[in-house]
């Protein structure tokens, strides 16, 4: 088995929704720089409970020539976070895509990828 076979994307969603959104937006202060904004449930919210919620979201930046770099990972508490993160990225423009892994302690591992 490969990791990418464990993978699944917004083909796989059901009623709860696992797959990350991403979007680049700018963002707040003196800067106002683009930032990649992340969230699971952006339309209809993923459960928050210790049975069933979202542990961690990584980004990864790709660049033109394909390279992956992990650009950070953030941890959520059941109950008391939301899986809701912002990653700012001062050289966004280094990058031709932008892709978010999220995971879910009942359904396993989502991911999901834009173009910049």
């Amino acid at each position: 088995m490969r990791f990418a076979d464990i993978l699944k994307g917004p083909e796989a969603e059901g009623k709860e929704k696992h797959v990350p959104f991403l979007e680049v937006k700018t963002g707040q202060g003196p800067g106002q720089e683009k930032v990649v904004h992340v969230v699971v449930g952006k339309e209809t919210p993923h459960p928050n409970t210790v049975e069933h919620h979202i542990s961690w979201i990584e980004l990864y930046g790709i660049k033109p020539d394909g390279q992956a770099i992990n650009l950070g990972r953030a941890a959520f508490a059941p109950t008391y976070t939301d899986p809701n993160v912002t990653f700012h990225v001062p050289s966004m423009d280094q990058f031709k895509s932008f892709c978010a892994v999220s995971y879910c302690n009942v359904h396993g591992v989502w991911q999901n990828c834009i173009e910049v």
